[in-house]
């Protein structure tokens, strides 16, 4: 199931992105940023669907998934802005809610499938 996860998410952002840099004219390719995370979350999963790289593999998509979600903090601490209609960059502050929403959900679900996994080898 994580690994079908990983690929969506991968996918989710890889489209934010894309969608992201579309809608603020190609301006910043700083708007690709989750594109890039989705990327790396994609060849992870990837990876994953190899039993002896599926450990490793969701290991780096959740270290990937946790430096963006810790990546986007500083947009996603606007929100307060895009409800007030002041913020200067409203796309990047959508992009980066989408992106960390998205991580922060894929990094629970994932630690929760590391601990379910580790009780089944006890058990």
């Amino acid at each position: 199931m994580i690994t079908k996860l990983t690929l969506a998410i991968g996918a989710l952002l890889t489209l934010t992105g894309v969608i992201a840099y579309v809608a603020t004219g190609g301006v910043s390719l700083t708007a690709m940023i989750p594109s890039a995370v989705g990327v790396l979350l994609l060849a992870a999963g990837w990876l994953a669907r190899n039993p002896r790289l599926h450990r490793h593999a969701i290991h780096g998509a959740l270290a990937v998934a946790l430096l963006g979600a810790l990546g986007s903090v500083m947009n996603v601490a606007k929100v307060g802005q895009l409800l007030t209609g002041t913020a200067e960059r409203p796309g990047a502050i959508w992009a980066s809610l989408v992106m960390f929403v998205a991580l922060v959900v894929y990094l629970a679900l994932g630690v929760r499938s590391f601990i379910a996994a580790r009780r089944a080898r006890q058990a």
